[in-house]
């Protein structure tokens, strides 16, 4: 598939750049099942968390992969003499392994309380006894993994059923713990009225994880821009004139990797869970990147139909753009040789995703910002190209210019 078919499957109106285009296109292999590897050692504080007492381990291997850990498919036999299999994700983090692994815990309880089909059922996590790192593990269900992504038709029901049925303990935005976005503890452990406000926290966390590692000023700038004229712009309106938003659970990271066909029941399914009570819209945010499968306009086609779009219903594609956010800072900071974080022309995905969005409802205030830090950097002794985008010079012209020579070159 080519970027300009890529383009055209987007799920969003609002035009991707050329230099985002150029980044990052949808895959179009197939996702590989996840493969059985080497014997793992299961450490003794595994036991105590097996559902039933006298739960003997028989062998375990490496399964699949994970970026953070290892995990492993755990074969035990039950007191009745019958064979089970389990899944075990193991993290040697320290403190942040803690967080992730009690997080995804209680997502995934929250999520099986309401949908026992939707995740693997949890049954424990802990700290290794073992000497050495620090290592805490997850112990779920194991689950056959067909075809990934799931189908679109099958997880859009699947996510919007559990969007629907859920219901928050407190009636509020947020979660009772910490849960993490791949090493991100997530700044949602709160209960809130306001789900512009629980975003705008949320959101404002990642960028400044964000904000040391690309140090770069004019990110800074839309950064605080789209923080305090975006956000209430977009989701203010949500709970205004009488508009009530239910919180809804929400899968959290639900992409591509994350979520697939039960090969034994032929039913979809989710893993990898970061819970917390949102808009029920975040969920799909992760779908706008190119780099998705999920992108294909038939599963947020499919999930509208499960679940209508929010009022105001014309705010729906800057709101999916807004909430892009997180997820693609996220995979900026923290995912290896992450095309997020590429520049290419001085432009980071992200940063133009939030220039798009200010330029939409804040455009006077980015225009004076970068105008007034074009006037610093010019003192400096540099500015040229801010200066010129201020002057209205714009980025077309660039590309114009750079096709041309590029022709040149060839």
């Amino acid at each position: 598939m080519s970027a300009a078919d890529g383009l055209v499957e987007s799920i969003s109106n609002i035009a991707i750049s050329k230099v985002q285009r150029e980044v990052e296109q949808t895959p179009t292999e197939p996702i590989g099942p996840p493969v059985l590897g080497r014997s793992y050692l299961v450490d003794e504080s595994v036991l105590a968390a097996f559902p039933i007492p006298g739960t003997k381990v028989l062998d375990a291997f490496n399964y699949g992969e994970s970026l953070w850990g290892k995990t492993a498919k755990v074969v035990v036999q039950l007191p009745s003499g019958e064979n089970e299999n389990y899944f075990l994700k193991v993290v040697s983090l320290g403190e942040t392994g803690r967080r992730m692994c009690e997080g995804e815990f209680e997502s995934l309880k929250a999520i099986h309380a309401v949908s026992p089909t939707c995740v693997p059922k949890p049954y424990g996590w802990g700290k290794y006894c073992q000497e050495g790192p620090e290592t805490h593990f997850l112990l779920v269900e194991f689950r056959d993994v067909g075809e990934q992504p799931a189908a679109p038709v099958k997880l859009a029901a699947l996510l919007a059923d559990l969007h629907q049925r859920s219901v928050s303990p407190t009636g509020k935005f947020g979660f009772h713990v910490s849960t993490c976005h791949a090493k991100i503890s997530q700044a949602i452990n709160f209960w809130e009225d306001s789900w512009c406000v629980l975003f705008t926290k949320h959101l404002g966390y990642v960028m400044e994880l964000a904000k040391p590692i690309l140090k770069w000023p004019e990110f800074d700038i839309v950064c605080k821009l789209t923080l305090e004229k975006v956000v209430p712009r977009l989701l203010l309106p949500l709970q205004s004139d009488g508009r009530i938003l239910k919180p809804c659970l929400l899968h959290g990271d639900c992409w591509d990797g994350n979520t697939a066909m039960d090969a034994r029941t032929g039913e979809a399914f989710v893993f990898d869970v970061c819970s917390f009570y949102g808009h029920n819209e975040y969920d799909t945010g992760n779908w706008r990147a190119p780099r998705h499968r999920l992108s294909n306009k038939e599963y947020i086609r499919n999930y509208k139909r499960n679940f209508p779009v929010s009022e105001p219903e014309e705010d729906w594609d800057a709101r999916n753009l807004l909430y892009s956010l997180t997820f693609n800072i996220g995979n900026t900071i923290y995912i290896p040789g992450s095309v997020q974080r590429q520049v290419i022309d001085k432009h980071i995905r992200v940063y133009d995703d939030m220039t798009t969005l200010c330029e939409m409802f804040c455009p006077d205030e980015l225009k004076c910002e970068m105008k007034g830090f074009a006037q610093a950097k010019s003192a400096a002794g540099g500015g040229a190209e801010v200066a010129n985008w201020v002057d209205g010079e714009g980025e077309g012209e660039e590309e114009e210019e750079e096709e041309e020579e590029e022709e040149g070159e060839e």
